[in-house]
Formats: C-alpha cells, structure tokens, sequence
C-alpha cells in the first residue's frame, strides 16, 4: 500500500509538469519546449516500468490465492489493486496525452516557421521590384526613350518607390507583414 501511495504523488507531480509543458506548447513567448517534453515522456515510461509488473502480484494477492493471506486481511490488497489500476490508467493516459502534445508542438513549430517563410518571400517580392527596375535601366542601353527625359530619373525613383509601398500595404493587408 505504501508502494503503491509513493506513486501516486509522482504521478501527481508528473501530472503538474505535463500541465505546464502543455500550456508552454501553446504560449507564444515560450521556446520549443521538445526536449521538456520528451523528458517527462521518458520519466512516465521509467515509471510505468515500475508500476506494471507489480499489477499480476497485488492482484493475486487481492484474490487470495496465497494462502498465508488471512480473509480479513485481503479486501486491503483489493484496495490496493484498486489504486494501482486506477495508477496505471493515469500513467496510460499521461503517456497519450504526451505524444499529443509533442504532435501539437510540432504543429506549432510548423506554423511558426510557415509564418516566418511568408515574412520573408513578402520582403524579398518588395526588394526584387526595385532591383528589377534598376536592372533594366543599368543594362546601358542607347535606344531608351526615358534616358533623354528630363524627369526619367526621378520618374523611375517614384515608380520604385510607390510599388514598394503598394506592395507593403498589400502585403500588410493580406496579414503576411
């Protein structure tokens, strides 16, 4: 019985970890927290390792099957049986509800870097206008009509200047800047 108790504040303990690392997954401002995870995933697995083998010998003795058991004395180890199921079902769902989250920080990450990946081709299609245009006109061509323009400098720093900002705000609107 006293076996079986000193588990359950482990599993207590555990549980609260496993609470905190799931709420970590899902806060924005925590690192990846893998390694935590897969750090009590280890801690359940030692402790189911524990817990199960010691299931077929309380159950026996829970049933009576030794005879040095007196009769008064065996709902106590049915009690204890009891316990100990009802331990090995948490350490179950713990195991569960640990490759669930470790499957919902992956997709967290996932997310993170898609997000990332969109910041970063929005900023790269708002430089590659002005180099587009810069790289046509310093191809040195003789035969441009806006070489001989007066305003086709500043017409060609405008024209840069307003697509970048129209492709900022787009970008801006479309939720990916």
């Amino acid at each position: 019985d006293r076996v079986v108790d000193d588990y359950l504040q482990v599993i207590q303990e555990l549980d609260t970890d496993i609470n905190e690392v799931e709420a970590e997954v899902f806060d924005e401002d925590t690192e990846n927290p893998a390694q935590r995870i897969y750090r009590l995933s280890r801690a359940v697995v030692h402790l189911h390792q524990a817990v199960v083998p010691l299931e077929v010998p309380v159950d026996e003795l829970a049933r009576g099957t030794h005879p040095v058991i007196p009769e008064p004395i065996r709902p106590y180890f049915r009690d204890v049986h009891d316990h100990l199921l009802r331990e090995m079902s948490r350490i179950h769902a713990f195991r569960e509800l640990l490759a669930n989250v470790l499957s919902a920080n992956v997709t967290q990450a996932g997310y993170r870097q898609n997000e990332d990946v969109r910041k970063i081709s929005a900023w790269a299609a708002i430089i590659a206008v002005p180099t587009l245009i810069s790289g046509i006109y310093g191809m040195n061509f003789e035969h441009m009509p806006e070489l001989s323009w007066r305003f086709g400098y500043p017409f060609a720093l405008s024209l840069m200047a307003a697509l970048c900002v129209a492709l900022y705000l787009q970008f801006r609107r479309s939720g990916w800047l």
